[in-house]
């Protein structure tokens, strides 16, 4: 295993497309926090820091995120690199295994780091607008992006092995993340809109009430994590399934 994660990880840092997605997050995470602590500051809008620091964290920078994870995987049955892939480690699992070795705790980095810079950036606009702030409550945004950007990851991991493809994979993906619960919001299932991943991952960032529903979830912040591994467990079973079944 640990020549195939040495083998992931070269292959995951040695393409463009990695730094290319990478640096859209980050831009976006931390340019929106910004922008969001500059709103508050110049025009009094009662937004909390850490409100302001998910706005860029969970909306924007997961879509890239969403790119680079699904590309780890369909990258490879589009170029046909996956039968060297498959050849050279035999155990299908095994291969699933080590790029999510490699995937998952880049992701956790990647949306930690930029949500504590986030929160570094707004903060200080924020408090000095005379918002009340939370060091806990921006703690907690700045563990829970991580943590729900690498569950993210392992879904996208998932859903790019059962469908091998990479357009088809990230529609799935966006449909989950927004669109469906969208769909479900508006005809009144508001409890259910919130055992979707997006919306667990926000409410795990939040003290309950995702911003973006307006209603509050129905259970703990903390729970919100183990809803999303929910997610995530269940696309990499399926994508593990059918890769033992099907040919490269």
């Amino acid at each position: 295993m640990n020549a195939a994660i040495h083998a992931e990880w070269t292959k995951f840092h040695s393409v463009r497309s990695t730094w290319w997605s990478v640096a859209t997050a980050a831009l976006l995470m931390i340019g929106y926090a910004g922008l969001a602590g500059l709103t508050v500051r110049l025009g009094g809008e009662q937004l909390s820091a850490q409100d302001a620091v998910i706005g860029g964290t969970f909306y924007l920078g997961q879509f890239a995120l969403v790119t680079l994870a699904t590309l780890v995987i369909t990258s490879e049955y589009a170029t046909g690199a996956i039968r060297s892939t498959l050849q050279w480690v035999p155990r299908r699992g095994g291969v699933l295994l080590a790029k999510a070795a490699v995937l998952a705790p880049v992701s956790f980095a990647l949306g930690a780091l930029c949500a504590a810079i986030g929160a570094g950036i707004a903060i200080p606009l924020i408090s000095g607008a005379g918002v009340p702030t939370s060091f806990g409550g921006a703690l907690q945004t700045t563990l829970a992006t991580g943590g729900y950007f690498a569950l993210l990851s392992l879904f996208c991991l998932g859903v790019g092995t059962a469908l091998r493809s990479t357009a088809g994979s990230i529609t799935v993906v966006t449909l989950l993340l927004l669109m469906v619960p969208i769909l479900i919001g508006g005809l009144g299932l508001h409890d259910v809109v919130h055992f979707f991943p997006g919306m667990a991952g926000t409410n795990a960032m939040t003290s309950g009430t995702s911003p973006i529903v307006g209603s509050p979830a129905p259970y703990p912040p903390w729970l919100g994590l183990p809803i999303c591994a929910v997610w995530s467990a269940a696309a990499l079973h399926l994508g593990h399934t059918l890769l033992r079944r099907r040919d490269a």
